[in-house]
């Protein structure tokens, strides 16, 4: 396909208000952008000078076409720049490249600095507010604008030249207890967002926002907002949408994964299923209408979100060709399902998990009664951090390995009835857990190789290129490059603990690595 082929294909999701006529006069670089971002052609590796989208591309894999540093000279990386937020709060957000600017964020704050040398162009503040600010994933780019989510779920949108307020809306209202740090998936001129909020009692809901104007399209809820009798999903709420989506320009379909039910611990009071919480949705981006839906944790009683990502694969499954969905839930089960209708191809466990008796029919794990939190205590694995979380995972097609930050561990889980019918209902307390990077055969969900990474959890996620190589960090604080093939460590720098998923990119010939470790960006590349 073309790239003027591809360019004019996107005008059927640009909406009905959207001068072709501009579009065409805008920027080359826009230009590239949109017609990678948009392309039918899902599977496009990212540009190799471009990081435009939260996962790199709307397929979720993290993986680039890059070859100049290898596993033969990988060992030769070395710091060129690093940016100091100067914040408190460390970086959790992937770096967006495009045009050669970086927009990296925290909560409250969002900078644009150089790609090549690191040095700040220019850096907004939000107004001040009382909201949650446990972290936040980054930002979006479409045209010249550049959106930013802020901890009292707002939706900002801000020029890319000089970081000037465009509009300003709230997404849901924080004094509920609903917060943001989710970072927004640009289909079409549709600013898709979630927000947070998940031990409050709240609907879940995702929002559709317009790019040009900062007005409401559609939103769509996971749980029934109130006022509506009998819900389906058993009188629970919650099922927030925290975790950026992908989407699959031929199918016109957004995949995103929804959190846990509410009240979280006390699932007598909600009874059946409680859907759509802990499940991966398929939603129409024009619209917000469900196509289809399945539940990673059906009646989730450990707060086990299926908010991790979607990632969207098309290869060969069982001598079939296929249109897949790869998601590693936080509740220890890894699930292939045919994205064109939500059908599951596989169900195995990656990592330590006794709170399931089975396997269902429809590839839902059955939970085990005798799991449940209890007065006296109950042992559950994984525990409530869960097998992995919020760092996102990296798919290599020519290995065929789906590669994931997972966690073995145990937790302790009480439930009284006077704890009541609202927000945690109860208690939990980790007892143990190890981090591992765990290298997943899509095909039988078999483990090919493990790679510990230390006690607890590690919170960095993952990136692989074409070249072998697999980067990432441990839970003492180091990035890391291993051998995709077998997960042998080729490369380590000591940088602070990384709570983001590394990018690469490659400007004037050279390939640059992008590290968050604390509060300060990294920037490596062969000396």
């Amino acid at each position: 396909m073309t790239i003027c082929t591809t360019f004019m294909r996107t005008f059927r999701h640009c909406g009905k208000n959207t001068n072709k006529n501009q579009l065409m006069r805008s920027s080359l670089y826009v230009c590239v952008v949109v017609c990678f971002c948009f392309s039918a052609a899902a599977q496009l590796k990212p540009p190799i000078d471009n990081w435009p989208t939260y996962h790199g591309d709307y397929t979720g894999q993290r993986h680039s076409p890059l070859t100049q540093i290898t596993p033969a000279n990988v060992n030769q990386l070395a710091q060129v720049w690093r940016f100091q937020t100067g914040q408190p709060q460390q970086i959790k957000a992937t770096p967006i490249l495009v045009n050669r600017i970086i927009y990296i964020s925290t909560p409250d704050n969002l900078w644009a600095i150089d790609a090549r040398t690191g040095r700040q162009i220019w850096h907004y503040t939000s107004p001040m507010n009382n909201a949650f600010h446990i972290g936040h994933r980054g930002v979006a780019v479409y045209k010249d604008s550049v959106y930013l989510t802020t901890p009292d779920a707002h939706l900002i949108a801000l020029n890319t030249n000089d970081g000037a307020v465009r509009w300003n809306v709230v997404v849901a209202d924080s004094n509920k207890g609903y917060w943001s740090t989710n970072a927004p998936l640009i289909v079409g001129n549709h600013v898709i967002v979630g927000v947070s909020g998940d031990f409050d009692n709240l609907p879940g809901q995702l929002k559709s926002i317009d790019a040009d104007t900062g007005k409401t399209q559609w939103i769509f809820y996971s749980t029934p907002p109130p006022g509506i009798s009998d819900p389906p999903s058993g009188g629970a709420t919650g099922g927030q949408m925290w975790m950026t989506g992908t989407y699959d320009p031929e199918l016109n379909l957004v995949y995103v994964g929804t959190g846990n039910p509410t009240p979280v611990l006390n699932g007598a009071v909600r009874r059946g299923d409680n859907p759509w919480t802990c499940s991966i949705v398929a939603l129409r981006p024009d619209t917000g209408k469900l196509v289809w839906g399945f539940q990673a944790s059906p009646h989730d009683t450990h707060d086990w979100d299926a908010a991790e990502v979607p990632v969207l694969v098309d290869a060969n499954f069982n001598g079939a060709s296929r249109k897949m969905l790869m998601q590693a839930s936080r509740n220890g089960y890894f699930f292939v399902l045919d994205r064109t209708n939500g059908k599951n191809l596989l169900t195995a466990p990656f990592a330590t998990v006794n709170w399931a008796k089975g396997i269902d029919k429809d590839g839902r794990p059955i939970p085990d009664p005798n799991k449940e939190p209890a007065r006296d205590g109950r042992l559950v694995a994984p525990n409530e951090s869960g097998a992995t979380n919020y760092r996102s995972p990296s798919f290599d097609a020519s290995a065929g390995l789906f590669i994931v930050s997972a966690q073995d561990g145990y937790g302790i889980y009480f439930f009284k009835p006077e704890h009541g019918e609202y927000g945690w209902a109860g208690a939990d307390y980790g007892i143990a857990g190890r981090a591992f990077l765990r290298a997943i055969d899509y095909q039988t969900g078999k483990i090919k190789w493990n790679h510990a990474l230390g006690d607890g959890a590690s919170a960095a996620g993952v990136l692989t290129t074409d070249s072998g190589l697999t980067f990432t960090g441990d839970v003492p604080g180091n990035a890391m490059a291993l051998r995709t093939s077998d997960g042998t460590t080729l490369w380590h720098a000591a940088i602070g603990r990384m709570g983001n998923a590394p990018i690469t990119y490659q400007l004037d010939g050279r390939q640059f690595v992008i590290f968050g470790g604390g509060s300060s960006l990294y920037a490596f590349a062969l000396q």
